[in-house]
């Protein structure tokens, strides 16, 4: 892994490092002001605090790696010791997290020259514990995780972003629903409690982790197209307009059939 740093001491740093930065996030929990949709200032200033003690932790264990920013992602990033990315995403699921809703987490991915190595996904409040090495296995915990790849009928389960109802006529014959959070979407498929999630309004940050584990529980992401979704071309910030679908590669087709968009 270069460096002298094999795959064991890097997910173990980020493994100590989530489950510290959970503890650190909790106090900020369900503390948004109540008269407010949206507190800026109480989830500006976790983000804050929790990318600040990333960095500093980073710097303890490994200082010559970066820590992915939009604007820095080609600057001084090589093929030798400076060549490990860190992907943090402090806190998703921004209003579950403000209003006290326990769906909602932080997330951590690992790229060595541009290429992912694990990704972990931790929601404090359930102490759910989501991690993956890129082309393993994938793990809830310490249970073997994988997507559910049966038939789709009335006991079906999608998860859809907000507004989903402004964008598609759905005949999908099972359940409908929207959590707030769209890496606990993905981590959910991933271990089968949900057969499908569609994805909207999502970056690079966001899905870093959640892509590593879902490919490693045996789903996939494509765009609603179909086409194979290539999350690099989201390394320079812009926003992912596509329209995401998350699921096993065999239950892709129907869920995709059974929603029409409205044009």
């Amino acid at each position: 892994m270069g460096k002298g740093h094999g795959i064991e001491e890097l997910s173990g740093f980020a493994m100590e490092f989530i489950r510290e930065a959970g503890k650190k996030a909790l106090p900020y929990f369900g503390k948004g002001k109540p008269q407010v949709k949206f507190d800026q200032g109480m989830v500006t200033e976790a983000d804050l605090r929790l990318s600040e003690f990333f960095q500093e932790k980073l710097n303890e264990r490994f200082p010559d790696h970066h820590v992915f920013r939009f604007d820095q992602i080609t600057e001084n990033y090589s093929h030798e010791g400076q060549r490990y990315v860190w992907i943090f995403d402090p806190v998703e699921g921004v209003a579950n997290y403000q209003a006290g809703i326990p769906i909602w987490g932080m997330s951590l991915a690992l790229l060595d020259n541009f290429w992912p190595i694990f990704g972990v996904f931790y929601m404090p409040a359930t102490g759910d514990l989501f991690h993956a090495r890129a082309g393993k296995e994938a793990f809830w915990g310490k249970h073997k995780m994988q997507v559910a790849d049966s038939n789709i009928n009335d006991e079906s389960v999608l998860f859809t972003f907000s507004r989903f109802h402004q964008h598609y006529h759905s005949a999908f014959p099972g359940k409908i629903r929207n959590l707030g959070c769209a890496s606990a979407h993905i981590c959910y498929v991933a271990m089968g409690r949900a057969d499908g999630a569609l994805i909207a309004n999502e970056s690079f940050q966001g899905m870093a982790a959640a892509r590593v584990i879902i490919e490693a529980a045996g789903g996939k992401v494509c765009t609603f197209d179909g086409c194979n979704f290539q999350l690099n071309e989201y390394l320079d910030g812009q926003r992912i307009d596509d329209h995401l679908l998350v699921a096993a590669p065999g239950n892709f087709m129907q869920i995709r059939n059974s929603l029409k968009p409205i044009s």
